[in-house]
């Protein structure tokens, strides 16, 4: 299994470090071309305004659309949740959303840098916490009807699945625990 790593901005490379330790061939995607190689894709945190213009300048935004249209399986955290998403609530004109999954996020919803946090996380069918580091977090102010809640914090949705999409506010890859990213590795 190949698993890409979207390398145009943000913290793709804690990710690449974290799916290497776990031992999976982890590669970057920066082309349409590196987009076709993988089987699975994680898009990471970082500044989802930039990412998306970096998407449009490389050509990769159609691709990815197709393929992930097509059931590549992704995971989003944080920048990568906001594109993911089906609606930007505070997105500037022309906002890149994928709408892999059927939520409405608020770009830094938790708060501005100086707000960020550290957060156990209980996921539904771990036995025990998932230590969420939330930095300029989006939250996820509503999910549709298909979009499987895994965990919340206070009652808000801060890990989701739907269909083969997972999302995260928060960055699973500054946490010293490979949890999710296993568990995204080995889902069907």
């Amino acid at each position: 299994m190949k698993v890409g790593v979207l390398a145009l901005q943000g913290a793709f490379g804690l990710h690449e470090q974290v799916l290497n330790r776990i031992g999976v061939a982890a590669v970057q995607v920066r082309t349409p071309e590196e987009l076709v190689e993988v089987d699975r894709l994680v898009i990471p945190g970082g500044e989802s305004t930039a990412i998306s213009k970096l998407l449009d300048a490389n050509g990769l935004a159609d691709p990815l659309a197709e393929r992930l249209a097509d059931g590549l399986p992704v995971l989003g955290t944080c920048a990568g949740l906001i594109l993911l998403a089906a609606e930007v609530v505070d997105g500037y004109p022309g906002q890149r959303c994928f709408g892999a999954v059927d939520a409405a996020v608020r770009r830094n919803g938790y708060g501005r840098q100086s707000e960020s946090f550290h957060a156990l996380i209980e996921v539904e069918g771990w036995k025990s916490a998932f230590p969420g580091v939330f930095i300029r977090a989006p939250v996820i102010e509503s999910a549709g009807d298909g979009v499987e809640v895994l965990a919340s914090l206070d009652g808000v949705p801060v890990l989701c699945r739907q269909g083969s999409a997972v999302v995260s506010s928060f960055h699973p890859e500054l946490a010293e625990d490979d949890r999710i990213h296993r568990w995204f590795v080995e889902q069907e």
